[in-house]
């Protein structure tokens, strides 16, 4: 069974009739689609300041999350940097 992520509201440039399923670290996910990898980290709750996220087996540089595209059937990684003393 899936797990669905809560989401903002669709907006304009959201397909509306069907959610999409991604993978995020192993784990199946249903998000609406067109959504940047920007978008579906604060929808996660995760901070961005200390992650890396792969999307497809290829990085995906801070930079550019606001204008890459999660597709359907995605295979996302996020790696969370964790300092210690």
């Amino acid at each position: 069974m899936t797990e669905r992520t809560r989401l903002p509201a669709p907006t304009k440039k959201h397909v509306q009739s069907e959610l999409i399923t991604v993978w995020i670290n192993g784990e199946p996910k249903q998000v609406w689609p067109n959504h940047s990898v920007s978008a579906l980290l604060e929808a996660l709750h995760i901070p961005g300041d200390r992650v890396a996220v792969e999307l497809n087996k290829s990085i995906v540089r801070n930079r550019d999350w606001d204008k890459t595209t999660v597709p359907d059937g995605a295979h996302i990684e996020v790696v969370e940097f964790v300092g210690g003393g």
